[in-house]
């Protein structure tokens, strides 16, 4: 039996895994998971797609990225989930704490004597703030998209050619798509800016990106994004005070992970009735607090 050699990280940040959708990739996602041991784990907004969210479609795959989390929290790690705007139901939970799990809707970190802002960045999409329906409408589009792109991948890799994004291409060949992007980075760098912060990191837009943007001052700040695990299939990662976006295309060891049925996480099975706790312990406090916001 092999033991996982996992890279040890300071703080990893993944967003817009979307679980309950049939885009959502949770398979990758907990391969990329198994291998590594990050002292603290950001979940930027967009994890669960409440929007979409059908019980007649959650896999199993899909809940194992949950329950593989909650083992996480079992050994220690902390872990903030940051809500977005399609798991914004969980906005009325923020400052709900358990063990070394809390919900927040921003986050200011402090990393080796460097301030880190970290949030979603809905906040800055016009269209999520003024006509929530057709944004809702959108990601439904967004989301047979989804659907059509994967019969599409299903042919394509039949035939020998390899994996396509259809929506990626959309986004990337449209102007206004790009200049959105743009101006979505552009007005995050700058308000970090003004308020000293050393880093931004957001989510949302799923173009994963690490870049320094400046101001017309010149004055500059890193701006980071974690991208997604729908199309990209990237995080961030932080350690030894370096940034990196880690690109699971480009991780062998986690494609190939779940074909090794031989590995075998010791410190995961000590932590799997301790798991079972918390992950318990998570739905009774979620199932009470929703009752009590109904009576208020």
């Amino acid at each position: 039996m092999k033991k996982i050699k996992k890279r040890k990280l300071d703080l990893a940040v993944i967003s817009d895994i979307h679980l309950g959708t049939f885009g959502c990739r949770a398979t990758e996602l907990l391969n990329y998971l198994k291998t590594i041991d990050p002292k603290t784990l950001i979940l930027n907004g967009d994890i669960i797609d409440i929007w979409q969210f059908n019980k007649r479609y959650f896999p199993k795959a899909h809940m194992k990225v949950i329950k593989y989390i909650t083992s996480l929290l079992a050994k220690g790690t902390k872990v903030y989930y940051i809500t977005g705007n399609h798991d914004e139901m969980l906005r009325r939970f923020k400052g709900f704490r358990l063990g070394s799990f809390e919900i927040v809707n921003k986050l200011v970190l402090d990393l080796d004597g460097k301030k880190a802002w970290v949030f979603h960045g809905d906040v800055f999409d016009v269209t999520m703030q003024h006509s929530k329906w057709l944004a809702k409408l959108g990601g439904a589009g967004y989301d047979l998209l989804i659907l059509i792109n994967t019969f599409v991948n299903w042919c394509s890799n039949l035939l020998g050619f390899g994996r396509l994004s259809l929506s990626k291409r959309v986004k990337n060949s449209v102007k206004s798509a790009i200049k959105f992007i743009n101006d979505f980075e552009q007005t995050a760098a700058e308000i970090a800016i003004d308020n000293k912060y050393d880093y931004v990191i957001c989510g949302h837009i799923h173009q994963p990106q690490k870049r320094i943007i400046r101001n017309k001052k010149e004055e500059q700040v890193l701006y980071l994004n974690s991208g997604d695990w729908i199309e990209n299939l990237t995080a961030l990662e932080y350690s030894k005070k370096q940034w990196n976006v880690y690109e699971y295309s480009k991780d062998p060891i986690a494609q190939n992970l779940h074909l090794d049925y031989g590995i075998i996480d010791p410190e995961l099975i000590k932590a799997e009735s301790k798991n079972k706790d918390l992950f318990q312990d998570l739905l009774a406090e979620f199932e009470l607090g929703t009752f009590q916001n109904k009576r208020k």
